[in-house]
């Protein structure tokens, strides 16, 4: 690809020239076209880059930085839920153990808070009572940007107590999605999870 867009990129430029006679002179500096890049791929476009905060306040991209080229594992919850989300946020630190070094490498454990009141230093406070580690990401941000990115992963909510309990898992370079029970035994939703991790396409 890049071989392709620096020979593209050579024949767009217009070819110097040396005017005047029998003299020494400076080329004119040629004029440099942009090249239109390569068309964002159906995934990218579909999540697009919506702008998410992380527990240490930190900026990601939804797509470029958080699912192209990895495997998620998503769920939905909110610091003060006192039920449902500690169940999963338990079996994500399951998940998170099993899997070992291949989190924040490979592997993105992803969990969205569906709560405009959860700042970056609650979910923080939250994320240790899981031991999170790198690569797992509990994310807030502008509410607007929240909602776009809840609508785009299925988890959109007209009150935070009516978050879904479903996982979402996904291995964005090979294509294959698949939803999980939160609630259900951890090692039925392992099941999942190794298959989704494990696709080769």
């Amino acid at each position: 690809m890049k071989r392709a867009l620096l020979l593209l990129l050579a024949f767009a430029l217009p070819i110097a020239t040396v005017s005047g006679h029998g003299g020494s002179h400076k080329a004119p500096s040629p004029k440099v076209e942009t090249l239109p890049g390569p068309e964002p791929s159906a995934a990218h476009r579909y999540f697009g880059d919506i702008p998410l905060v992380d527990q240490h306040g930190r900026t990601h991209r939804l797509y470029s930085d958080l699912i192209a080229g990895r495997i998620v594992v998503i769920d939905f919850m909110y610091t003060e839920c006192g039920d449902a989300c500690p169940m999963m946020s338990g079996t994500f630190e399951k998940i998170q153990k099993r899997l070992g070094d291949r989190v924040g490498k490979d592997v993105l454990l992803l969990s969205f808070s569906v709560d405009p009141k959860d700042t970056p230093a609650k979910l923080k406070e939250y994320a240790a009572r899981f031991h999170a580690g790198p690569g797992w990401y509990f994310l807030t941000g502008d509410k607007a940007n929240v909602e776009a990115a809840l609508r785009k992963l299925g988890g959109q909510v007209e009150s935070r107590e009516g978050h879904t309990n479903l996982f979402i898992l996904g291995n964005e370079p090979t294509g294959l999605w698949k939803k999980a029970f939160g609630l259900a035994d951890p090692a039925g939703v392992m099941k999942v999870v190794d298959s989704v991790v494990n696709d080769r396409g």
